[in-house]
């Protein structure tokens, strides 16, 4: 009996999350920390160097967006959908359609629907996104 224990022990801890689940499980990480308007939480999920619309917007920038939201009391709600994830090399691509809308005044003009495709690889065992770009569909 000792001995089925242990093996099923040994299964259990060598099971991995695969790749492609995990970046889509930090992809919506992301969402929920962004809906709480969680800047460190959101944070988390982006790199040092991340960058935003080929350099519109970093790390820091989005963050602090967030921050401004939680300190006014205003609310952000996501709704995405499907979230598809592809391959390239030891990298992941994320592409999913988000609508954001908020119950305050701070972004009204960038309120809507976007096409999101955003760049993931792994730094210390987690998923980050070091890359996204975002724009209203045609």
């Amino acid at each position: 009996m000792t001995v089925i224990a242990i093996v099923c022990m040994l299964a259990t801890g060598c099971h991995r999350t695969p790749d492609e689940v995990a970046v889509k499980q930090a992809v919506a990480a992301a969402e929920r920390a962004a809906e709480q308007t969680d800047a460190g939480a959101f944070a988390d999920h982006l790199t040092d160097d991340f960058t935003g619309n080929a350099g519109e917007v970093d790390r820091a920038q989005l963050a602090n967006l967030l921050r401004l939201a939680r300190l006014r009391h205003e609310s952000i709600h996501v709704l995405m959908g499907p979230v598809t994830v592809a391959q390239r090399g030891d990298r992941y691509v994320a592409s999913f359609t988000v609508t954001l809308t908020s119950g305050g005044r701070l972004l009204p003009e960038d309120m809507g629907v976007y096409d999101v495709e955003s760049a993931w690889r792994r730094e210390g065992g987690e998923w980050v996104c070091y890359s996204a770009t975002w724009k209203r569909p045609l």
